[in-house]
């Protein structure tokens, strides 16, 4: 168990220093921050992207609005494309609890995630979700990829869900 910590410490400061690095680079460049710094879950998990509302010429295709779970969590939510890659984003109203550690964005298959799971913590399966990223901040405006390799007609609701503790804060069903 200690070797297991002790490579995930390791694994941890070397998504740091990459993330520093990257940081740095993109300052240097102009470009907005995309930075991930945690240890991903799986080799296609999304990064967050920078924190700003809808971009220019992005196009809706489902939207949502979050209902609370464990903890009240409310905002809108919208999957857009532009140039052939998705994204899904909160918008200015999106806010939930501060209380979670470890709290993930993902993309749930059920069409509503809080009916199909049992109070107080609404746990979920292991393979019933995707784990886009870890959430940026606890309220305001921000903007998630989608890796290109996930099928988005499998998944019908967004929810923010503390991994450490199996409890889903909020979910929002998706719709055309």
């Amino acid at each position: 168990m200690k070797l297991r910590y002790l490579l995930i410490l390791g694994l941890s400061s070397l998504v740091m220093v990459g993330c520093v690095r990257e940081v740095s680079k993109n300052q240097a460049n102009g470009s907005p921050i995309a930075v991930n710094a945690t240890v991903p879950v799986s080799s296609t998990q999304a990064k967050p992207l920078a924190n700003s509302a809808q971009s220019p010429n992005s196009i809706a295709m489902k939207s949502g609005t979050f209902v609370s779970g464990e903890h009240t969590t409310q905002g809108k939510v919208r999957i857009t494309t532009k140039d052939g890659k998705s994204f899904l984003e909160l918008d200015e109203s999106f806010k939930t609890s501060e209380s979670g550690p470890d709290l993930v964005v993902i993309l749930h298959r059920s069409d509503n995630v809080i009916n199909s799971t049992k109070p107080p913590s609404y746990p979920l399966k292991n393979g019933d979700y995707f784990i886009l990223a870890p959430l940026q901040k606890y309220s305001g405006a921000q903007i998630y990829s989608i890796p290109q390799n996930i099928n988005l007609a499998d998944y019908k609701s967004i929810a923010i869900w503390c991994r450490k503790f199996n409890a889903t804060f909020g979910a929002a069903s998706l719709s055309q």
